[in-house]
């Protein structure tokens, strides 16, 4: 089920692994936008990615909507960066005309929802892992009827599984029922990945965000201490922390609220809980509830995210409790 809809998924998340390690590296060899703190390089990126998604999607599901954060009023503003994406995008699609472009682009203005069929794509996760030249992640995947059927998650510089640091990239899919997998950008087939199957918190690792802000490493501190987990915390950015997780590296991934009134975006988490739900963990909000995913562009019914090997969840929901009412 869903074979021709996981077949274009990861096709075209590989395609945006290719084009933004490209980006990537450019950015990398200069050093000039992390010395600056210019952001351009990302636009640059999530643009292309975005408008390279709506272009396939199109050809291939026309009926389909997009949901996705980019639109085409940054091309309009400057002409320079509108070259640069048209340049990029048509490495991919050679005959693309700037008019084409900038309606793929629009294309991800679908506003979500629990009827039909959308996709839902993060076309640069990890915005600073990006520039530092680290980990970042394309996410894309397909919700019908308000429920994640398919995903499929590009971790460019992924290393393999013990490593840590800058490696050979992978691709992670999941469908509905189908398991969820992992294959090497560079090389072998795919192979089945599963949580760990740790059921002592003591052993647990958890995995969060490089950015302090991102995590709020103090109350993720809190929790671990409740639960009486003593490892190394193991940071990395963007949802590649799903894919570490599905895996088996870290049994908790913690994604707490801003504020009371913060809702998380969809596109943020759509294709990593289908990767870990598949891979035999749970993903849920901080009252235990699955993730909505039919109520517009955010997770608008509940607060946080609470992903783990399943094992530990009600554990860790009841040390994030006691730790955010404390």
């Amino acid at each position: 089920m869903y074979t021709a809809e996981l077949e274009l998924a990861r096709a075209l998340v590989a395609e945006a692994c290719t084009l933004t390690r490209r980006v990537q590296a450019e950015i990398v060899s200069s050093g000039e936008s992390l010395a600056k703190g210019d952001r351009s390089p990302v636009t640059v990126a999530d643009l292309a990615v975005q408008a390279l998604a709506g272009s396939r999607l199109t050809g291939r599901f026309p009926d389909d909507g997009l949901l996705a954060e980019e639109d085409s009023a940054p091309l309009a503003a400057s002409p320079t960066l509108a070259a640069r994406v048209l340049e990029l995008v048509r490495g991919s699609l050679p005959g693309l005309a700037p008019g084409e472009l900038a309606e793929a682009l629009d294309r991800g203005a679908h506003p979500g929802g629990a009827r039909g069929r959308h996709w839902v794509l993060d076309p640069v996760d990890g915005t600073k892992g990006f520039l530092r030249g680290e980990q970042y992640a394309i996410a894309l995947a397909l919700v019908e009827d308000g429920r994640v059927v398919v995903g499929a998650l590009g971790c460019p510089n992924l290393p393999r599984p013990g490593e840590r640091g800058v490696g050979e990239g992978f691709l992670f899919h999941a469908s509905v029922g189908g398991g969820a997998w992992a294959t090497p950008l560079e090389g072998a087939g795919p192979v089945e990945i599963r949580v760990d199957r740790i059921d002592d918190p003591a052993g647990a690792v958890v995995c969060e965000s490089v950015e302090a802000a991102h995590a709020a490493h103090s109350t993720q501190a809190g929790i671990a201490r409740r639960l009486g987990i003593t490892a190394v915390p193991y940071r990395i950015d963007s949802q590649c922390k799903y894919a570490v997780l599905a895996r088996g590296e870290a049994s908790v991934y913690l994604r707490l609220p801003r504020d009371e009134s913060y809702r998380e975006k969809v596109w943020d988490h759509a294709a990593g809980a289908l990767v870990i739900t598949e891979a035999g963990g749970r993903v849920s909000d901080l009252d235990g509830n699955p993730l909505d995913f039919s109520a517009g562009r955010r997770l608008a019914t509940g607060r946080g995210i609470v992903a783990t090997n399943g094992i530990l969840h009600g554990q860790v929901l009841e040390a994030c409790r006691a730790e955010l009412s404390g």
